[in-house]
């Protein structure tokens, strides 16, 4: 993580996102059909398309786990693109998929998994009172329902106060105090740095100041 990632401000940060033709494919005529945009923070988007038209494949791009097609996606601090390596510190992440380990703590588990992107878990505390999981901090991920894992999920993504958060469906089986933690979770972001988030849901794209639609196919139509 660079330094100037590390100190804590009260301004907004001076992060943006820059897609250039970006798209990806996993088959013909499935995948993410190429889209170009810029967004900067202090600011939260929203990225809503039908199913299948490459939503989670964006964000992923975004966050340097999938390389693209064709085209180019690049974060940049302060106008200088950042490297992989820094990315890893400057991003979380949260998506229906991600996994945890059934038989260690809610604690054990974000703790390892601090450790295994970049080190960083001083707000680890922090992260899960800002989910309403501090309670549950020392039980076992396969105690907690598929809403408190989802919070889990968030919580995560939150870990080391990283100045871009990318969201995949975060109000995924959530009840409704849980969409407000996440409507509070965007709020708060929005005024230091960026937040993305994949969605098809209103209640939560409605959050966003700015809306980029994808069209790619949807799942079951022909090549």
């Amino acid at each position: 993580m660079t330094p100037a990632l590390a100190h804590a401000v009260s301004a907004p940060l001076p992060v943006a996102v820059i897609a250039e033709g970006l798209g990806h494919q996993y088959a013909p005529g499935r995948g993410l059909e190429p889209v170009s945009f810029a967004v900067a923070a202090p600011a939260v988007v929203a990225i809503t398309g039908v199913n299948g038209a490459g939503k989670s494949t964006l964000l992923r791009a975004i966050a340097g786990l999938l390389r693209p097609s064709t085209g180019s996606c690049r974060v940049e601090w302060a106008g200088k693109p950042l490297t992989h390596d820094d990315l890893r510190g400057a991003v979380g992440f949260s998506s229906p998929d991600l996994a945890f380990y059934e038989e260690l703590t809610v604690t054990e588990n974000l703790r390892f998994a601090a450790e295994t992107r970049d080190g960083n878990a001083d707000n680890l505390r922090t992260s899960l009172e800002r989910v309403g999981l501090d309670a549950r901090r020392d039980d076992r991920v396969q105690a907690l329902s598929s809403g408190m894992k989802q919070r889990l999920r968030l919580a995560f993504a939150l870990l080391g106060a990283p100045p871009i958060l990318l969201l995949d469906e975060p109000g995924s089986h959530l009840d409704d105090s849980g969409r407000a933690i996440v409507r509070d979770l965007l709020d708060h972001h929005r005024g230091r740095g960026l937040a993305v988030l994949a969605t098809n849901d209103e209640r939560e794209w409605s959050l966003a100041d700015t809306r980029i639609e994808l069209r790619g196919r949807r799942l079951g139509d022909r090549a």
